[in-house]
């Protein structure tokens, strides 16, 4: 039972996200974002001001200092609506504030995370190359030291929000003699000289938050914005993703549970030969189908968010839900597509855009296939 993760706490958690989405995230809004490809700063402050940039920062950051079943109900609710608006909420309490959280000192904290927290700034993450995208030890990307700098040059792509960030977490060699060993970690300001962001891709989803490349030529990034020491940039990188799977699993369920409401309410409306669609067996096995599997992703994110909070080793379950929740959300959303027929195919319909929305949840962070390679790796390992 879901009940047996959270308090009543959480399920107030639960219910001020859910009142927030329904009442901000309207249709009207979200079709002005896919028009435009622009999200609203307003609703974006909006959502700094409820807390949700910082649910899991701490209090002294001007965080909320809440635990990982909170994240996950305020993205799953979120993204129930808006899959596009879970990825601001997302990127502070994951991807980009997680490097900072766990390398970063106090000053660093305070300068980058702070304002991140309150919506004043915005911070990317930016690992993935040309020609290192699951093979993060691959990075090209070089940091020379030069008295007290860095100079970095290298391409970084497919960076979500760099066109719209201020700062960046970026990963590059400090010694390309070492491998994974020889890898850095920096905040980069994306508005110092050298630094330039590609054009924005022109993506199938998940629209209104900006993705491209960050080019720097001669960067220069001060010796105190270097995150930890020389050489952790890869143990940063993967433990922010270890943890950040949560994420995207929480994103999953929350699309997913969206498009199974929307297959119910068209199921019970849509009327064909005298009779609602929904009468007809072939179309209610497959919601009874869509239902099943949806919850059973929802207990695999509860329980690792559950374990993290409880401070046990959730890099497996986190990896389980990632993989099960979205390779899921993909399957219910292609179902609630066609039980809605050609409709499902007019973007009039909301499951249009989050039939789109979700096709990226089993890429980014890892993709599905990642995901196998670390459960059977550490299935195996002896």
């Amino acid at each position: 039972m879901a009940e047996a993760f959270f308090t009543e706490q959480h399920e107030l958690i639960r219910r001020l996200a859910h009142d927030f989405a329904q009442k901000e995230l309207t249709k009207e809004v979200l079709d002005k974002v896919e028009e435009t490809e622009t999200f609203p700063e307003e609703i974006l402050n909006k959502m700094a001001k409820a807390g949700f940039f910082g649910i899991k920062i701490p209090k002294e950051l001007g965080g909320q200092g809440a635990d990982a079943r909170s994240y996950v109900l305020v993205m799953e609710e979120i993204a129930k609506v808006s899959g596009v608006a879970s990825i601001y909420v997302s990127s502070p309490n994951s991807l980009s504030g997680g490097p900072l959280l766990l390398a970063g000192n106090d000053e660093q904290k305070e300068k980058y995370l702070r304002p991140v927290v309150t919506g004043q700034k915005k911070l990317a993450f930016a690992l993935t190359e040309p020609g290192a995208g699951s093979d993060a030890g691959s990075v090209a990307a070089t940091a020379k030291k030069e008295g007290d700098h860095y100079v970095l040059n290298g391409r970084k792509c497919f960076i979500t929000m760099a066109p719209l960030s201020d700062y960046a977490v970026v990963f590059a060699k400090t010694d390309v003699t070492k491998g994974n060993r020889g890898l850095s970690a920096f905040v980069l300001d994306m508005h110092g000289e050298g630094v330039s962001c590609g054009k924005p891709e022109n993506k199938m989803g998940v629209i209104g938050c900006a993705t491209s490349d960050i080019i720097m030529d001669n960067a220069i990034i001060p010796q105190e914005d270097r995150l930890g020491e020389e050489g952790d940039g890869f143990k940063i990188a993967m433990q922010t993703l270890n943890t950040g799977r949560l994420g995207v699993a929480a994103q999953s369920i929350g699309v997913a549970s969206g498009c199974l409401e929307e297959a119910v309410k068209y199921a019970r409306e849509r009327k064909q030969f005298g009779r609602t669609i929904g009468s007809f067996q072939a179309i209610s096995f497959m919601i009874a189908d869509m239902a099943t599997k949806l919850e059973a992703a929802k207990q695999l994110v509860y329980k690792a968010a559950y374990m993290m909070d409880t401070r046990q080793d959730a890099t497996l379950n986190a990896s389980m839900a990632k993989y099960f929740a979205s390779e899921v959300c993909n399957e219910i959303a292609q179902k609630a597509v066609q039980i809605h027929g050609g409709y499902g195919f007019i973007k009039d319909y909301k499951i249009e855009r989050m039939f789109r929305d979700c096709r990226v949840f089993t890429i980014y962070e890892g993709t599905s296939q990642v995901q196998q390679m670390v459960i059977g790796g550490r299935l195996l390992k002896k």
